[in-house]
């Protein structure tokens, strides 16, 4: 059992006696903007669409290009073709990142449930690029970016599909890599007045412009993409973003990167996620990738594969108790089936097919019970399928692969919530007993609120049902159910929606999280076998 409340202040001076069921405070309806916020998310980036990488895209690269940034390729082209050319190609890139087919495929095929939108600072339009390299004639391409995002936005929403707005490409470059918008090869965010002024600046904009509800399927908004490793004051950049994010609308999630270092984002955002704060849920963004890195390089497929199990342990130690320690949910906003060419030199060539599927399964799986979610990097290419960075192509030969419970029809989902709910007075009454049973055992004589317990399990186990059931019930696309993903951040927003937040709120949090569980085991296992499983290898 976790938590021992003898080690908790359990003053009887702030018990309160147990409060009528029908008076005491009722959890708020489930709403869509929750459900694209707070589900487990299965998804991919759509990377080179606003923020350009030549790898992607090489013909929107002219010979003359200096590099393989968005700025070079703008330059070449405005020298070359002249501006209304230039606006002209650029704003049929952006309307053809989406093309009706690949809507159908992301929905039916691959039943995403969310987009990593990377997007610049320059794609806010000219008065976002004043005293920045794009100043001039290059900031006027991006005249009508930000409208291209929003139709992006508004064709995705139209399929049940969220976006998370990865601001991708910030002033100066939070690295020192091309895809931050400029071949600088500096990260000239950090440390730069100007710069961070700007990047806030541009951040803000978006949150205004998702508050006004021009982005009605937000999942949340990412501050900063791949910070340099310990940039120079990154957490007073986010604390500072946090808090003015805040007072515009505190209900938007904010991603962070974790400049590749997870276990001290974490304890930063778990600070941040305690139940006696207010501000917006932090998620903390890392990447994993297993092509770059020498230390894997030198290793065969199956000894990385071996690796994966510990792929996100400061993320599973940091998760379970949010009246404790607060909520630090992770996000894996890039991930890939690609290992390099040395590690394939290790196996058979007859054997890579098998073993990528093995790979990007066991990759689904540790995301699936480890995090909030993920995103696959990543979507559109030139060269579609895109291979092992090919979230088309890893979905079709079955290496990437959505939970089961998504491709459920609408229509078998009332039955199936009717025969799991005729269960749960039953459930409960076995929970609440074991659980006053256990801790009176326990600690004889201590005063406890148990009925806290119980309106957390009731609440868990209707909240698991309202995820469940949210699709069917509101015609969010065209099939699927989905489960909450975000639950230590959910959990965190319901405790202190009712109150739950003083020194017994631990039991209110057993409850909500047995009764969730509960719940889902009766929902979700019957389809255990169309999910990611790696049973066949």
């Amino acid at each position: 059992m976790p938590d021992d409340p003898q080690k908790r202040d359990n003053n009887p001076a702030l018990e309160r006696p147990v409060p009528d069921p029908g008076t005491r405070a009722q959890i708020s309806p489930v709403r869509l903007d929750d459900i694209y916020r707070y589900r487990y998310h299965h998804g991919a980036n759509l990377g080179g669409i606003f923020v350009l990488e030549k790898w992607l895209f090489s013909r929107m690269f002219d010979e003359s290009a200096r590099g393989g940034s968005e700025l070079d390729a703008v330059q070449a082209s405005l020298a070359n073709r002249g501006l209304p050319a230039t606006i002209e190609k650029w704003e049929k890139h952006w309307a053809g990142a989406l093309t009706d087919k690949d809507v159908s495929f992301l929905t039916y095929d691959a039943r995403c449930t969310t987009i990593r939108l990377p997007i610049g600072y320059f794609t806010l339009g000219p008065q976002y690029c004043v005293n920045t390299p794009f100043d001039g004639e290059p900031a006027q391409v991006y005249r009508n970016a930000w409208s291209s995002v929003l139709e992006t936005c508004v064709k995705l929403g139209s399929a049940g599909i969220g976006v998370l707005i990865d601001m991708h490409a910030l002033p100066g470059g939070a690295n020192m890599d091309s895809h931050s918008g400029t071949s600088s090869s500096i990260a000239g965010l950090w440390g730069n007045a100007h710069n961070l002024n700007l990047a806030k600046q541009s951040l803000l904009f978006v949150v205004h412009e998702i508050a006004a509800g021009k982005i009605d399927n937000c999942v949340g908004l990412e501050l900063c993409n791949e910070a340099a490793w310990e940039a120079k004051g990154m957490y007073d950049f986010y604390n500072d973003l946090v808090r003015e994010i805040s007072a515009i609308d505190s209900s938007i999630p904010v991603y962070i990167s974790d400049a590749w270092k997870l276990d001290t984002a974490v304890k930063w955002a778990a600070k941040q996620n305690s139940i006696s704060t207010s501000n917006n849920l932090v998620v903390v963004d890392t990447h994993k990738y297993y092509t770059f890195d020498e230390k894997h390089r030198s290793k065969s497929p199956q000894e990385i594969i071996q690796l994966l199990p510990d792929a996100l342990g400061a993320a599973i130690s940091a998760k379970g108790n949010v009246h404790a320690q607060g909520a630090a949910p992770v996000f894996i906003g890039e991930w890939s089936c690609v290992l390099d060419g040395r590690t394939w030199s290790r196996v058979a060539e007859g054997q890579k097919d098998a073993l990528t599927q093995q790979f990007g399964l066991n990759q689904c799986e540790q995301w699936y019970a480890n995090s909030c979610g993920h995103a696959f990097w990543t979507y559109k290419m030139q060269w579609m399928p895109g291979g092992g960075w090919g979230f088309k192509a890893q979905t079709q030969t079955g290496s990437v692969r959505a939970p089961g419970y998504m491709s459920i029809p609408f229509g078998n989902v009332e039955k199936h919530i009717m025969d799991v709910n005729s269960q749960c007075d039953g459930l409960k009454d076995q929970a609440v007993k074991s659980h006053s049973g256990y801790w009176d055992k326990k600690s004889p004589g201590k005063r406890f609120e148990h009925w806290r317990h119980e309106a957390g399990w009731e609440d868990g186990w209707a909240d698991a049902v309202s995820f469940f059931n949210f699709r069917a019930a509101n015609r969010l696309g065209k099939a699927g159910t989905d489960r909450i993903g975000c639950l230590d951040g959910w959990i965190r927003k319901r405790m202190r929606e009712l109150g739950q937040t003083g020194p017994l709120g631990w039991e209110y949090e057993h409850g909500f999280r047995d009764g969730v569980s509960k719940a889902e085991t009766l929902l979700l296992d019957p389809l255990i076998e169309k999910s990611i499983s790696v049973n066949d290898f």
